[in-house]
């Protein structure tokens, strides 16, 4: 049941973060987006119709907040004001950049926040509690999706975990060994929205599983008694 197990010697291990990715935005995501000032004008124009000026935040304003805006596939949002303003295949910090400036031709100073509504990834297989679980903060890695779902059973197989991921129209599956520290600069140790980490079972969990497996034992047990009964009676 060890992960990393070539480091079980090893005192220290330090290296320098290199497979950190910032997410970027694709069609279908989801995007919080509100526009702060101290002009509560312009806050009504760009936050569809509720104000948020100050620490005033009014029911209206959660609510359109949790509808967000749907990337579309060309990448693009229907903002009020702008119309239509692409963002797809940016970073956040490219978008948040990119919508102040334009929000800057309309109003003095706006300060701009952006969040994934829908960054999900997906956890099945020999885990404890498979599930599809939301990252409030837009980053995780594969350790860290084990532990929301429980970690996996004994019958996991570390050395062959699946990831299944789509971008930009294509869907990919790599295998990743968590046996090995080499995992830790691989470019899918940080997931992204979307990503399906599936744990494969040993095995013995597929013999225990299998339905033909299941009845030989029944089919043996049977012929052992039927020849019992046969000897008995002869």
């Amino acid at each position: 049941m060890i992960y990393l197990s070539d480091l079980k010697n090893v005192r220290e291990y330090d290296e320098e973060i290199k497979n950190k990715v910032d997410t970027k935005i694709y069609p279908d995501d989801l995007l919080s987006i509100t526009v702060s000032s101290l002009n509560p004008e312009a806050n009504i124009l760009f936050n569809n119709g509720t104000i948020q000026s100050g620490t005033t935040n009014s029911l209206a304003a959660s609510s359109k907040a949790n509808e967000g805006y749907l990337v579309d596939k060309n990448g693009s949002i229907n903002f009020p004001v702008l119309g239509k303003v692409k963002l797809g295949g940016l970073t956040k910090e490219q978008a948040i950049e990119k919508m102040t400036s334009e929000i800057k031709n309309h109003v003095k100073n706006p300060i701009v926040n952006i969040r994934f509504i829908n960054f999900r990834i997906t956890v099945i297989g020999e885990v404890t509690h498979p599930s599809t679980f939301t990252i409030p903060n837009e980053r995780i890695n594969i350790i860290e999706a084990l532990g929301l779902a429980g970690d996996m059973t004994a019958y996991g197989k570390r050395e062959n975990m699946l990831i299944i991921r789509e971008k930009e129209g294509v869907r990919s599956v790599v295998k990743v060994d968590l046996t090995n520290k080499d995992i830790l600069n691989s470019p899918y140790f940080y997931l992204q929205q979307n990503d399906i980490l599936y744990v494969e079972p040993a095995r013995i969990k597929q013999l225990q599983s299998s339905s033909s497996t299941f009845y030989v034992p029944l089919i043996s047990a049977a012929v052992s008694i039927l020849s019992l009964v046969i000897i008995i009676f002869k």
